[in-house]
């Protein structure tokens, strides 16, 4: 891809957002990293009775203390997104966090009619009413937010308005590191093995140059190896996070996936720590416990 290559992190997370225009402003530090934390699948149904050690949403929210920006993987509030759910749910406890937080809608969401719930207590945060795809600027880092609802928003592949959008973004963007987030992953272990609707747009990333894509649907934590489009390892191919461990119980991994993550957890709640420089990141999984299971680095391509 030669030396231009972007760092591109499917987060759509940034801060300014651009073609598909969610109001958001660019968050800058005046020194050193710009702190992200990030997980799904949350909140449990505040109506409904708890299992022990079934929600861990209170504790999880605990970990986004000290964050500049949390980005919120889909699945918020269980069992459908309705917004009284949300409210009294997702909203006691990272809710406290709104005003940093940049969603992406999961399949839960759309429990409601056009995840209705979900557009209204997210607000302008959320992108477009209706849309669910937007892009942000953390730090020196684009970040793209994309709606993997595909049929909710017109198709995820060449010719629909999301993927038309998601080239725009990536012929616009000037930062060297560019991270995308989405719901449902392109590859997994756990419950499911991967979501093939996705995949056009996982390869328009790796054809230009992202990093980083953030995911969940999946209740474990999951880290693969940079991978090309077909899924094979690649040193600039781009790099996928499950992080379906926001404290809505934990899936076992019994199911294989096409693709073998580097490292699987399924049995810790904890949300996936980020640190992006101008031209590299680091990572942490915390779990709930205060654990580190997993930590790296690695520099934009």
């Amino acid at each position: 891809m030669g030396q231009g290559r972007r760092c591109v992190a499917a987060l759509a997370v940034a801060a300014v957002v651009a073609a598909a225009g969610a109001a958001g402003a660019a968050i800058q530090t005046p020194t050193g990293p710009v702190r992200v934390a990030a997980a799904g699948d949350i909140a449990c149904d505040p109506d409904a009775p708890r299992a022990p050690g079934e929600c861990a949403e209170a504790e999880t929210a605990e970990l986004l203390e000290g964050a500049d920006a949390v980005l919120m993987l889909g699945d918020g509030q269980y069992p459908d997104g309705a917004l009284e759910r949300y409210r009294r749910g997702y909203g006691r406890t990272w809710g406290r966090f709104l005003d940093r937080t940049w969603p992406v809608p999961g399949n839960h969401e759309y429990g409601t009619r056009g995840a209705r719930g979900y557009f209204t207590y997210f607000g302008e945060r959320a992108g477009p009413p209706g849309l669910g795809f937007y892009s942000v600027r953390l730090g020196g880092w684009r970040v793209l937010a994309v709606n993997s609802n595909c049929w909710a928003v017109g198709g995820c592949g060449p010719g629909s308005p999301q993927y038309r959008w998601l080239l725009q973004e990536l012929a616009a963007g000037q930062e060297t590191c560019v991270l995308a987030f989405w719901h449902h992953p392109r590859f997994s272990w756990g419950r499911y093995t991967g979501y093939g609707p996705v995949a056009p747009v996982w390869e328009a990333l790796y054809q230009h140059g992202a990093e980083l894509v953030l995911t969940a649907h999946d209740h474990n934590y999951q880290r693969f190896a940079q991978l090309d489009a077909a899924g094979r390892a690649d040193e600039r191919g781009v790099r996928q996070f499950v992080v379906g461990t926001g404290g809505r119980n934990l899936y076992r991994a019994r199911r294989q996936g096409e693709v073998r993550p580097e490292l699987l957890r399924d049995d810790r709640f904890g949300v996936l720590r980020l640190e992006l420089y101008p031209d590299r990141y680091t990572w942490e999984f915390v779990t709930s416990r205060g654990e580190v299971l997993d930590r790296g680095a690695s520099r934009c391509r």
